[in-house]
């Protein structure tokens, strides 16, 4: 069968593989981070620190419940690598067509779940009273778009599992410049203040992922269904609980002890918050090449495992591991000579204590990066193999980390612990996956031999 724009992982040097496969990722990634950049310095610029400081006071919030959702459209698109490496078509399109229905199903449920109780949520984490009023605003906005979300996340991860890194750039490229153009228009135009620039990000996710679905129903000859595939299949919908559900909770779980961690920064007061809204800021920007390898080792584990080429799996993980460490030691070099440049993309340059503590939270942070590299590509690798549930186990740890520092050290130490609850997080995942990693190897071989 013809693959139209899809990607074979499973014979070629894996180096070359994944850094061609991750490097349209990358440039993805950090277009919708700079989009994301441009929304915070248009809302910290021209709305101000208090603002700015709601919207980075739902970042945590943010990213437990989006997190999900992102979580759960990769964990559909596993099943699909997989068939697609073991060249099983129809299973595919019965894998896409289940993912489709559970996607509408889930984003129903939570749509309504999370409005409903966003600004109770809002009064738990102890947001500050002088900004909750706009970060209530701005976060359910971008939850009423939870629909776009797993629309743009399904479909890039099902057009990723077919080895295609290079389309959703071009969509994403495409949303940037209207996420920008929006930002402008809706809050320096119109003054909708920080809802503006949530309006102006779902809008531009809901053109990405609606351009995601017209092209790949137009050029993808593996996915053109046939009769009787597209029906609701009970193993199918199975499977793809078991790969993506466990994924979401991992985002889920994980971010729980953001949440806590953020309800200890809202305590220390609004300044505080945007120090370290700042600060998140940057490093989600530092941090995409790696977020960007995690993307391709689960790809690349997935089809490969389909494939039954487990010894290159082991050589995809060693190369990651030694780009992802290089690039963490430049990440560092990089914050130690433009910390206060990166700073002040936020901030006024009059907001001397706030720039800082941005400074000294991203440096703190950038000097681990090494070990959030292996919690990423580690991470996604098991994911890839069909593990998913052990994503949840470090989830776990990083949940662990991030909640002792957020109930007990930061109340005693303050910004100081802020800064090291991530790495922390980081190296107490890094214990668990580790070791995992051989684990999940272990078995695949032992069954692997029980086949032969």
């Amino acid at each position: 069968m013809k693959k139209n724009n899809t990607k074979d992982l499973t014979s070629g040097s894996p180096f070359r593989l994944i850094l061609g496969f991750s490097i349209p990722l990358l440039m993805g990634m950090l277009f919708q981070q700079f989009y994301s950049l441009v929304d915070s310095m248009i809302v910290g610029k021209y709305l101000g620190k208090g603002p700015f400081a709601a919207v980075g006071s739902t970042g945590s919030l943010n990213f437990m419940i989006i997190g999900f959702c992102m979580g759960v459209c990769n964990g559909f698109a596993i099943p699909v690598a997989q068939k697609f490496g073991s060249g099983d078509y129809k299973k595919l399109r019965k894998f896409v067509a289940n993912a489709a229905y559970l996607s509408i199903l889930f984003s129903a449920i939570m749509t309504i779940l999370v409005c409903v109780y966003c600004r109770q949520i809002l009064v738990l984490m102890k947001t500050p009273k002088d900004i909750i009023d706009d970060a209530y605003s701005y976060i359910f906005v971008i939850f009423l778009g939870i629909p776009a979300t797993y629309l743009y996340n399904l479909l890039s991860g099902i057009i990723r599992s077919l080895g295609d890194s290079k389309r959703p750039l071009y969509f994403l490229l495409l949303s940037s410049v209207l996420n920008i153009v929006l930002d402008i228009l809706f809050v320096m135009g119109f003054q909708m203040g920080v809802a503006g620039a949530a309006w102006a990000t779902v809008i531009a996710q809901l053109i990405s992922g609606i351009s995601c679905l017209i092209y790949m129903t137009k050029k993808y000859e593996v996915l053109k269904f046939q009769k009787g595939e597209a029906k609701i299949d009970g193993e199918c919908v199975k499977a793809l609980c078991f790969m993506g559900i466990p994924m979401g909770l991992q985002y889920s779980i994980t971010a729980i002890g953001s949440v806590i961690l953020q309800s200890s920064v809202n305590d220390l007061g609004s300044a505080y918050v945007a120090s370290v809204a700042a600060g998140i800021k940057v490093n989600m920007f530092l941090c995409c090449p790696l977020d960007a390898l995690g993307s391709t080792m689960a790809t690349y584990a997935g089809q490969n495992v389909g494939a039954n080429k487990l010894e290159r799996v082991g050589k995809g993980l060693k190369v990651s591991a030694i780009i992802g460490c290089s690039y963490s030691i430049i990440a560092f070099l990089i914050t130690l000579i433009f910390g206060r440049q990166l700073a002040l993309l936020f901030v006024k340059k009059t907001e001397i204590e706030i720039i800082a503590r941005t400074m000294k939270f991203i440096r703190i942070q950038s000097s681990l990066f090494i070990a959030l590299c292996f919690v990423n590509t580690v991470r996604f690798c098991i994911q890839g193999l069909g593990y998913s549930t052990l994503a949840i186990l470090s989830g776990v740890f990083e949940m662990i980390a991030r909640t002792f520092f957020g109930l007990v050290l930061v109340p005693h130490l303050g910004f100081r612990a802020v800064c090291f609850a991530n790495p922390s997080a980081w190296i107490l995942a890094d214990v668990f996956l580790i070791p995992a990693y051989f684990y999940v190897m272990h078995c695949l071989r032992t069954k692997r031999k029980g086949l032969m």
